[in-house]
């Protein structure tokens, strides 16, 4: 089966609470020679800035370059504070966002519900959301990896379409290896990923075969190409490593 080779191969990288502003159009202003090298070789890459930069870099970054937000409500407006919704990151031409990463998770009370509903708004703006499961070191341990993923994959997708589900993309991140230094091997990377694909072929179909998923956790520009040479995984998400664009450019160009 060659359809993984059919996939665009993706390089996300997730900034979290890093980078002024300034930083940020920096690093945006620098990327346009490494995006029209992605570009060439039929690979997509992009960066998820803070709120703050989000204006900054989808103006001074090349237009080869996705820039997504790493969260948003599900309402369109009203009385939330602190709070970003559709509408205003559609201002800024910002159409993908993060969902469900481990840190929202763990310490905003991101539940798979939350997820759902945040991405079914995403859905009906046909914007895209790059959906984040895993497990904690705990589950792992308990052999609890697979219960734990088919359960987020499937109460975060409950009742969509998969004409909805074409614009998903989902990363595969062990909570225990984001930001340890702990690697998950390629094995348990390309293992977990295609379990997610055969959960996504159970609840969706041959669509399944589109859609692509990611790994992320203590991605460096060293083991990039190892993750990327799997059936399965269609590209990283990437903390760190994203954040200098030295770095950034290595992950690409090991990956060529």
């Amino acid at each position: 089966m060659l359809l993984h080779k059919m996939r665009k191969k993706l390089l996300l990288g997730n900034w979290k609470m890093n980078k002024l502003a300034s930083e940020a159009k920096e690093f945006a202003l620098a990327s346009a020679p490494f995006a029209a090298l992605a570009k060439k070789n039929n690979i997509e890459i992009g960066v998820a800035p803070t709120y703050l930069s989000l204006a900054t870099v989808k103006e001074f970054a090349s237009k080869d370059m996705i820039v997504a937000a790493q969260n948003v409500h599900f309402m369109d407006h009203g009385a939330y504070t602190g709070e970003v919704s559709v509408p205003m990151l559609k201002e800024f031409g910002i159409d993908w966002v993060i969902i469900g990463h481990s840190e929202r998770r763990a310490y905003d009370n991101e539940t798979n519900q939350k997820c759902h509903d945040k991405m079914k708004v995403l859905f009906e703006n046909n914007m895209v959301p790059v959906y984040c499961v895993g497990e904690t070191l705990a589950e792992f341990e308990a052999g609890q990896t697979k219960a734990v993923v088919g359960r987020q994959v499937r109460e975060g997708l409950a009742d969509f379409s998969a004409d909805d589900v074409k614009r998903l993309v989902v990363a595969y991140e062990p909570v225990w290896s984001i930001g340890t230094g702990k690697n998950a091997s390629s094995e348990i990377a390309e293992d977990i990923c295609g379990f997610v694909r055969e959960t996504l072929r159970d609840m969706f179909g041959s669509v399944a075969d589109e859609i692509r998923v990611l790994y992320g956790g203590s991605v460096k520009p060293v083991n990039v190409k190892e993750y990327l040479s799997c059936p399965n995984v269609d590209g990283a998400l990437v903390g760190g490593a994203s954040l200098k664009i030295e770095s950034f450019e290595e992950l690409l160009t090991n990956i060529l």
